[in-house]
């Protein structure tokens, strides 16, 4: 069984000891660098899969370096185009390594049926850079990610993680490592080194600034201020938020002036008249929310029709044809556009 990044990470192994090849597999880039970092100490060169030619690879890691007393470690980065050009010569080598040097090669995904995995699994060492499964099942096992957050990732930045405010981070960043990481190196800077985070601390600065930056996203755009919106979803994206985690939140209060929209028009072909106050707090609106009534007027009835279709839209594609990056801002930004502007 391959092992896990998180067991890794936890007990690293003696770099001098380990096998001449080394398979790193999984779609975690921030626990690939790490695992890098604990395999190597940093001392390494690197080329790109895609642009590179095995019989270059081969050589370099089957020859002995004139100056260096050490193995000669070599990271093929981004490996699976050179392994899908050129599988065979690979898992021949790594059969039968040279032991010169030492190759590590970074996989996108690394097939358990495949020579390579067996091969790398029996006689070398293979590396999952995912978080692990559950026991029973492929779902992410959560439990094991907090753990690893409190065990690994805050140490890292000088601070401790009450079990409450872990969850509360997961729930409002989610899994991804890497943005995971992220927050907590903001969080310890509010607290002295071995300070404890606590789970009211998450929600007021994570939890509230995230939410703050949603809505002043979404009240520049309904009032009609695009370049205000587009400069707060720079700033939410600048900061590691996914596309993909956004439209949730800003569908959410969106669709409410979707919503008072159909209140409306369904009241005229009814025959009863609604009040654009009245719409509005049938959407969801709150009566205190006094920006409410103009920033609908501003999106106008014709756009406001359309609200629903947009987000509905947007959501697909996100999951679909705008789902590499570039694409999904892109898509979020000509949403914000289409708020601000007929």
């Amino acid at each position: 069984m391959p092992q896990e990044a998180f067991d890794l990470l936890a007990t690293p192994p003696d770099i001098d000891a380990l096998p001449p090849v080394v398979v790193l597999f999984g779609e975690d880039s921030t626990l690939k660098s790490w695992v890098l970092t604990a395999l190597t100490g940093g001392e390494y060169d690197s080329v790109e899969g895609e642009e590179s030619q095995w019989r270059d690879i081969r050589d370099e890691v089957s020859t002995v370096s004139l100056f260096d007393t050490g193995r000669r470690v070599l990271v093929v980065r981004r490996g699976d185009p050179l392994l899908k050009s050129f599988r065979g010569e690979v898992e021949d080598y790594i059969a039968k390594p040279s032991s010169a040097g030492r190759l590590i090669l970074e996989l996108q995904s690394c097939a358990a049926n495949t020579r390579l995995y067996k091969a790398a699994d029996k006689s070398h060492l293979l590396v999952r850079c995912t978080i692990p499964p559950k026991p029973r099942g492929k779902n992410p096992d959560m439990d094991r990610l907090g753990k690893f957050l409190a065990a690994y990732v805050a140490p890292r930045h000088q601070c401790k993680m009450a079990a409450g405010a872990i969850n509360v981070l997961i729930e409002l960043i989610g899994n991804d490592i890497g943005m995971l990481d992220t927050e907590i190196a903001k969080l310890a800077l509010y607290e002295q080194p071995g300070g404890q985070i606590t789970e009211a601390m998450v929600r007021e600065i994570v939890g509230g600034w995230r939410a703050k930056s949603t809505w002043d996203t979404i009240a520049a755009a309904a009032s009609g201020n695009a370049a205000e919106a587009l400069r707060q979803l720079d700033k939410m994206l600048a900061s590691g938020e996914h596309p993909a985690g956004l439209i949730p939140q800003i569908a959410w209060s969106v669709r409410r002036f979707g919503l008072a929209t159909s209140a409306i028009e369904y009241g005229e072909q009814t025959g009863k008249r609604v009040p654009l106050g009245a719409a509005l707090k049938a959407a969801g609106f709150r009566e205190f929310d006094k920006q409410a009534e103009p920033q609908l007027r501003q999106i106008g009835r014709e756009r406001g029709r359309q609200i629903l279709t947009w987000l509905l839209e947007a959501d697909l594609k996100l999951k679909g044809s705008h789902s590499s990056a570039g694409l999904d801002r892109w898509l979020l930004e000509e949403l914000v556009l289409k708020l601000a502007k007929g």
